[in-house]
C-alpha cells in the first residue's frame, strides 16, 4: 500500500489542508506575494535535500526539450496558482477559499478529457458534478 497512488493522493489532500490552515495564519501580517516567496524558498530547500539524500538527481542535459517545456509551464501554472491562493487566503476565510480552490478537480477532469483524450464515464461525471456543487455550497452559503 505504501506505493499506491491512492495513499499518496490522500497524503496530498491532507498536506493541502494543512497548507491552507498554516498559510491563513502565516499570511495574516505579511504581503501575500512575499508569503508565497517564503513558501517557495522552503519548498526549494526541502526538495533539494530530498533529491540529494535519495540520489534522484538527473543530468539536466539528458532531459528532453519537450519535458523541460512542460515542466516549465507546470511551474508557471503552480506559481500563478500559489500567488492567487495566498491572495485569496489573505482576503477570505480558509474554509471558503479552499473549496473554491478544489474546483481544480473539476478543471482537471475537463482538461484531461479535452487535451489528454482521457475518458470519464457517467459515474465519473456525476462525481465531478457533485464536487463542483459541494465546493460552491461550501464557498457561497
Amino acid at each position: 500500500m505504501a506505493q499506491s497512488w491512492q495513499l499518496w493522493a490522500l497524503l496530498s489532500a491532507a498536506f493541502a489542508a494543512l497548507t491552507a490552515i498554516f498559510a491563513k495564519v502565516g499570511v495574516a501580517n505579511v504581503n501575500s506575494d512575499f508569503a508565497t516567496l517564503v513558501r517557495t524558498v522552503v519548498i526549494l530547500v526541502v526538495l533539494v535535500g530530498i533529491v540529494a539524500a535519495t540520489g534522484q538527481w538527473q543530468k539536466p542535459a539528458e532531459i528532453p526539450g519537450r519535458t523541460w517545456s512542460f515542466l516549465a509551464l507546470s511551474g508557471l501554472a503552480t506559481g500563478a496558482s500559489w500567488l492567487a491562493y495566498f491572495r485569496a487566503l489573505k482576503l477570505g476565510d480558509a474554509a471558503r477559499v479552499a473549496p473554491i480552490d478544489k474546483l481544480s478537480i473539476v478543471f482537471v477532469a475537463m482538461f484531461g478529457v479535452l487535451f489528454l483524450g482521457e475518458k470519464l464515464n457517467l459515474m465519473n461525471w456525476l462525481g465531478v458534478g457533485l464536487i463542483a456543487a459541494g465546493a460552491l455550497l461550501l464557498a457561497v452559503f
